[in-house]
Formats: structure tokens, C-alpha cells, sequence
């Protein structure tokens, strides 16, 4: 199976997909991101995310069905990278061939990423990317890896 993975601007009709995903039990687990309230949800993608020009965002479709999201977006001095993919895409590829195209448009290094420590597979799509370890910070109850990509892909 020849999954054709692709990047395109995030729409409004989009959020009620990636709302459904944030609640998926699992992802949650693996995550150790609590999900919000609806109103919550929305209004943070309305606001934080597609309403600021510095944020960059990205649907993600596997055969133009929405898989997910990329983003991008400042703290303070650093540039984070997340990322949210439904649960049947998972295992599939489909995070390492978006994280690469995306990682093709956001040019800014260094880029940092910071998932929680039990999260395996999220941490080593990043380490495969070129992120590299710096520390382990704490959320609340949860430890979680900071990485860094300090370079730009060849």
C-alpha cells in the first residue's frame, strides 16, 4: 500500500476532525495532553493558531483524506513543532513523510519539540529528522524530552 501523504492549508471544516482526534482515548495516553472542551478547542484554533500569522499549520492528508495536523508557533524566544495524526494513521509512515515536507517549509532552526517521555514513537519520528535530545523538562506530573533540529534538511 502506497499511501500518497500531502500537506495543505488548514479550513474551518477541518477543526471538528482534529477536535475528534485530540479526544481519541488512546492518543490521549500516549500524548499525556489533556483534551479541551469544544469551546475551548475551537476557540484556541480560531485565535492561537489560525488567527496568528507567525503560527504555521498544516492539514495532513493521506489519499486527500484529512489525516492530522503539523504546526508550528513561538514561545517566548523558541519555535515548537507539534503534531496530531488520527489514530488509523498511525504505524503506517504517514508522520515521517508529512514531519519531511513539513520540515521543507519551516525554515526556522533552531526548532524544538517537547513530547512526553513515554511517547516512543513520537520521539523517535523526531529523532529521525535530525532532533536531537537537550533535556527532559516536567509538565505538571509528566516528564518530557526537549529536542532540537539545529539545521536545515540538505
Amino acid at each position: 500500500m502506497s499511501d500518497e501523504v500531502c500537506l495543505r492549508d488548514v479550513g474551518s471544516a477541518d477543526l471538528e476532525e482534529f477536535f475528534a482526534q485530540e479526544h481519541d482515548p488512546e492518543a490521549v495516553r500516549r500524548s499525556k495532553f489533556p483534551p479541551r472542551e469544544r469551546e475551548a478547542f475551537m476557540a484556541h484554533w480560531t485565535t492561537r493558531v489560525l488567527g496568528d500569522p507567525t503560527v504555521l499549520v498544516q492539514a495532513v492528508t493521506v489519499d486527500g483524506e484529512l489525516a492530522g495536523n503539523v504546526v508550528a508557533w513561538w514561545d517566548e524566544e523558541r519555535r515548537f513543532i507539534g503534531y496530531w495524526l488520527g489514530r488509523r494513521y498511525w504505524g503506517r509512515g504517514v508522520g515521517t513523510r508529512a514531519l519531511a515536507l513539513f520540515l521543507e517549509r519551516e525554515g526556522t532552526r533552531p526548532l524544538y519539540a517537547d513530547p512526553f517521555i513515554g511517547n516512543t514513537g513520537s520521539v523517535r519520528l523526531l529523532e529521525k529528522h535530525g532532533f536531537r535530545r537537550t533535556e527532559t523538562v516536567r509538565y505538571g506530573d509528566h516528564e518530557h524530552i526537549m529536542l532540537v533540529l539545529d539545521k536545515s534538511p540538505a
